[in-house]
């Protein structure tokens, strides 16, 4: 365990499709002057899907019938967001995860979520190899270190590091078991407290970066201009 150190925790609720990549945006601008982690937990108004941003729109839009469709800032693939649990963790620069290989942040937060299932009685796996399926669907097979079920992938992320700091966007399918996302939510927090020393500090960030995510929902994660670019 690394010594306690505060860490932002915010639980933004239901947001639109645009919204929702927006405020990730908006937070891994800001890192910079919070100079903590902040781990979001997040839910959409509707169905719909986000894509990698570094794929194409006309393959997304032959994947699934789920709309609308938003391109996401970080890359991976296609992710429904129906039932799904949606997190988000953005670390400043000067933060130990920063400097971890791609493949090993990866790892590490999805380690988190497998402890955080095992507190909550439910046993889960690291895939300790791909599982090739249909190209560009996250969900339809799995990559080394995402998490399964009874062999079926339930957590996959995405990860961006700019020179603000690194922002991993994660999609959890829950297993068909009763357990609501609150629960999931404090196990989250409990293993964040024990494992990396996160002294957590709930409640809402500055207004100032809600309102930036308000202008980037607007001017770049609305528009088919934005979505549609490749």
């Amino acid at each position: 365990m690394t010594s306690p150190h505060p860490w932002h925790w915010v639980s933004s609720g239901p947001c639109d499709p645009a919204f929702n990549m927006a405020l990730d945006e908006a937070l891994l601008q800001a890192v910079p002057r919070l100079g903590r982690p902040v781990l979001r937990f997040y839910a959409w108004t509707e169905p719909a899907a986000s894509f990698g941003y570094f794929q194409r729109y006309a393959d997304i839009e032959q994947m699934t019938p789920l709309r609308p469709l938003v391109r996401r800032p970080t890359g991976g693939g296609l992710v429904p967001h129906d039932d799904d649990w949606t997190y988000s963790l953005v670390f400043p620069t000067g933060d130990e995860w920063y400097s971890l290989r791609a493949t090993e942040s990866y790892q590490r937060i999805h380690e988190w979520i497998q402890a955080s299932f095992t507190s909550l009685g439910i046993e889960t796996a690291l895939a300790p190899a791909c599982r090739k399926a249909q190209p560009g669907q996250c969900f339809r097979g799995h990559e080394r270190s995402d998490l399964l079920w009874h062999g079926q992938k339930i957590a996959g992320a995405a990860q961006r590091r700019t020179r603000d700091g690194l922002l991993i966007q994660g999609s959890v399918q829950p297993p068909p078991i009763s357990l609501k996302p609150a629960s999931w939510h404090e196990a989250m927090c409990e293993v964040g407290r024990a494992r990396y020393g996160a002294d957590w500090v709930k409640g809402e960030l500055h207004p100032t970066i809600g309102e930036r995510a308000q202008v980037l929902a607007a001017q770049k994660y609305s528009q088919p201009a934005y979505n549609r670019k490749r």
